[in-house]
């Protein structure tokens, strides 16, 4: 299983992503902590917003509160929506996150059901969560829970010249996704000066970035 995570100052942007895919029947919520979530499913992006905003002090030095997570089985782990629920809240938990306001949603939008969380990083009285290492930390539990419930251990992708180049995704990390791009074209073409290696380039990363 693949954790991403993004840190960022938008709430609403994090929300809405979510939340769009949700009112396209895109994805489902799954869970929530803290957040009061629609009878009739429908998705009040400002609502949302206000929800969260009741767990969050009105002013504080923290730049970038909003954690945005993705969790990714391998497609051969055939999960049902209370598994995918429990995986996501114990991930939580494991990362030190459990108490936080959240929500969990189900993205269904590709063949590859995945899971989605938006939280915050920051407590009620303004004060940062623990970030040390989180991405390590964040490993080190998709690792533990891989063994828990007998995942698929997750592999480090290799990059090939016939791969083909992916769409990019807003919510996961885009400098990984960018050094991908670059490493596949330099691959696939040969180039005789600087402005012939910029010009490929330049149309492979911006095909790749508005075509999604």
């Amino acid at each position: 299983m693949v954790a991403k995570i993004s840190i960022g100052s938008s709430l609403y942007g994090a929300l809405s992503y979510n939340g769009m895919k949700m009112n396209r029947d895109e994805g489902r919520v799954l869970g929530a902590n803290k957040i009061m979530l629609p009878a009739d499913g429908h998705i009040d992006i400002a609502r949302m917003v206000e929800n969260f905003n009741l767990f969050m002090p009105k002013t504080g030095r923290t730049k970038k509160p909003v954690l945005h997570i993705s969790l990714n089985p391998h497609p051969d782990d055939n999960l049902t929506e209370q598994q995918y629920e429990i995986l996501a809240r114990e991930y939580l938990d494991k990362l030190g996150f459990g108490e936080q306001p959240y929500i969990i949603y189900k993205h269904m939008d590709i063949d590859r059901h995945h899971i989605h969380i938006v939280t915050v990083n920051v407590n009620e009285q303004g004060k940062r969560l623990n970030q040390d290492f989180l991405f390590r930390r964040s490993k080190k539990i998709t690792t533990e829970l891989e063994e828990k419930y007998n995942l698929h251990k997750a592999q480090r992708e290799k990059i090939s010249p016939d791969m083909p180049i992916r769409r990019i995704d807003p919510a996961g990390d885009l400098k990984r996704q960018v050094a991908n791009t670059v490493k596949m074209v330099g691959m696939r073409y040969k180039f005789q000066t600087i402005g012939e290696y910029n010009a490929i380039l330049s149309g492979q990363c911006k095909k790749a970035v508005v075509n999604f």
